[in-house]
């Protein structure tokens, strides 16, 4: 087991941190709810801290002017 905590995430773990399913999640993401990820290489990731600040209130959220 690790000693750290992540930093960036997948999608389905950064999914599975906010209780949806992925399909939900990437979702958001095109809406404009949650932010893009970055590339890291091959992969895309999401900021751990970002997605936190974000649910907690403490990063502004983009403009809730979407719908699913």
């Amino acid at each position: 087991m690790s000693k750290f905590a992540p930093l960036f995430a997948s999608e389905r773990s950064a999914a599975g941190m906010l209780d949806m399913r992925p399909a939900e999640f990437r979702a958001l993401v095109q809406a404009g709810a949650l932010p893009e990820p970055i590339r890291i290489g091959p992969h895309e990731r999401w900021s751990v801290v970002d997605l936190d600040a974000i649910v907690r209130g403490h990063k502004p959220k983009p403009p809730e002017e979407f719908s699913l």
